[in-house]
């Protein structure tokens, strides 16, 4: 018999002797595809399956570019693929989490809920799952968990609950996990305007019927795109002003949908078409998920706007590839047709 504290392994080459078989003593047990540890805390399990799902995240990076590729559809569809594989075994998990394999989940949603949107990969964790409608995978988790302890209640109690009964507990607990959600929402670690433009509207954003997110549109919506300010950040700018203004303020979504007058033509366009002057981000979301025909038009008004900004910077890397102090993109078959890419 050996002894050995939490943070000690046990000694090497331990084994029991079971039936005349050697089975070597490990700090983990996996069993049914669930990777046990004797702490319960699953950080063993997650730390095994995220190379996993970082490997389908990099293979869907491929298969679902930001321009073009498969619709919005088809990207929810590999997204619960991937959800399916990371919420395996979740009623057994769920309520026994460390906070590292909270990270180690969390790692993959961000991935996923990226490329459903269409988003540069700056974009952080939270604002991408919210555009996306994807809540966080640990409250899913803790959803499944507690409709399997409900149905095991009523099976010790000899009832079979039917099929309409599940269905509103699960939506009963759904509602719960969107109220946790939103409460998280309340203070973002990042993405606090993405989140704090939608955020008042988050039944609305997440039940609507209608819309899909497009490249430029969540540049938008996010301000991870061709603006001053993002350029300048990740060092693609040398400093964060406007190049279609004289005097170069500083170039952000609100300068550019806003103030911009480069782009006042787009902008009488949109305001007829919204009916009214508050071009902010809370008020193009509002617009958005009022309707349809308003969503098309914030959209129509974002592909314009943000094509021609990166029309603009492609130019501009033309003429500053061998220039110090920048770090263009040298102008290759594929940049020239579809302007810069996320970095």
């Amino acid at each position: 018999m050996h002894f050995h504290g939490p943070r000690n392994r046990p000694p090497p080459g331990s084994s029991v002797m079971v039936g005349g078989v050697s089975i070597g003593v490990e700090s983990t047990l996996k069993y049914l595809g669930l990777v046990l540890d004797g702490r319960w805390n699953f950080v063993e399990h997650f730390r095994r399956l995220a190379p996993k799902l970082e490997r389908i995240g990099a293979a869907l990076r491929r298969l679902l570019p930001n321009l073009g590729g498969p619709n919005a559809s088809c990207r929810r569809l590999y997204a619960g693929i991937v959800r399916s594989m990371a919420l395996y075994g979740a009623p057994v998990w769920a309520r026994g989490l460390a906070r590292l394999a909270v990270h180690h989940l969390n790692a993959p949603q961000r991935v996923i809920a990226v490329k459903m949107v269409r988003g540069y990969r700056t974009i952080s964790r939270e604002a991408a799952s919210l555009l996306a409608g994807l809540p966080p995978w640990n409250l899913e988790a803790i959803v499944l968990a507690r409709l399997h302890e409900w149905r095991a209640e009523a099976q010790c109690r000899g009832e079979t609950p039917l099929p309409r009964q599940v269905v509103a507990q699960r939506t009963d607990f759904r509602h719960d996990l969107m109220a946790t959600w939103r409460q998280r929402l309340s203070q973002p670690r990042a993405g606090h305007a993405t989140i704090a433009a939608i955020r008042p509207l988050f039944e609305e954003w997440l039940e609507r019927r209608h819309g899909i997110l497009t490249f430029r549109l969540t540049q938008v919506l996010t301000g991870h795109g061709v603006f001053g300010r993002f350029l300048h950040r990740i060092g693609r700018e040398e400093t964060p002003g406007c190049s279609h203004c004289e005097d170069g303020p500083e170039d952000t979504v609100e300068h550019t949908v806003e103030v911009c007058p480069a782009w006042a033509e787009h902008r009488r366009v949109l305001v007829a078409a919204i009916g009214g002057g508050d071009l902010s981000r809370p008020a193009l979301v509002e617009a958005m998920v009022r309707s349809e025909t308003e969503w098309d038009a914030v959209t129509t008004f974002c592909e314009a706007v943000m094509l021609a900004k990166e029309v603009a910077e492609r130019e501009k890397e033309r003429a500053a590839v061998f220039l110090p102090g920048r770090r263009g993109r040298r102008p290759g078959r594929r940049g020239l047709r579809r302007g810069p890419r996320p970095p």
